[in-house]
């Protein structure tokens, strides 16, 4: 569980995690960390999909009730769930019952696996930051953007491709959470240590 490690409100973090301990673990250990497996990547594309209009604590903390409900977030067996898999779903109180989001979660592990067969999935994202994690040097939220022409591009090609719930600021979100941009304020303790990961790469 990302909450599992010594929590010292004190630590310069990005303000918007505040103090809540499961919010700052995810800050420091996961957000901004480049990832570069596909299902992992689809993962969170999934989990930002049904953030859209709620905030992402709300998500987190039902993040493994979404695992559990969504098979490990396994596109094989996703791309075969049918109505009674969206009804079971709309029963299920430990995730996010919005219909939509649900049926499009099934339509992208279609795309997904069509995407990853043609491509790679992990590919076919990082294309659109050359490989490349992003690095910034912001110093206050306010410099930061909701959305951006990567980010555009992104949700372009991801809407070609047959997925839902991937609007440019979805797939922002997405790219700071993932590592293809390195949003983290330059006064907060985990800039440095991500800029040092983007540098490695892979």
């Amino acid at each position: 569980m990302c909450a599992d490690f010594p929590f010292d409100p004190t630590t310069p973090r990005c303000p918007w995690c505040g103090n809540d301990p499961l919010y700052c673990a995810y800050h420091d250990k996961e957000w901004g960390v480049p990832e570069w497996d596909s299902r992992a990547l689809w993962e969170k594309l999934v989990l930002d999909g049904f953030q859209a209009g709620l905030s992402w604590i709300t998500i987190l903390r039902k993040r493994e009730n979404f695992r559990a409900a969504f098979a490990g977030f396994d596109p094989v067996t996703i791309a075969t769930w049918s109505e009674a898999d969206v009804q079971r779903l709309l029963a299920d109180p430990g995730i996010i019952r919005h219909r939509g989001k649900i049926e499009t979660t099934i339509r992208n592990a279609r795309a997904y696996l069509e995407i990853e067969a043609r491509a790679g999935f992990a590919p076919f994202l990082w294309r659109f930051v050359d490989g490349t994690p992003l690095q910034t040097r912001r110093t206050s939220s306010g410099q930061i953007p909701t959305a951006t022409p990567v980010s555009e591009a992104m949700s372009r090609a991801l809407k070609q491709a047959g997925m839902g719930f991937c609007g440019p600021t979805i797939t922002y979100a997405f790219m700071q959470a993932v590592g293809m941009v390195n949003d983290h304020l330059v006064t907060c303790h985990v800039h440095d240590r991500v800029a040092g990961l983007g540098r490695r790469g892979r």
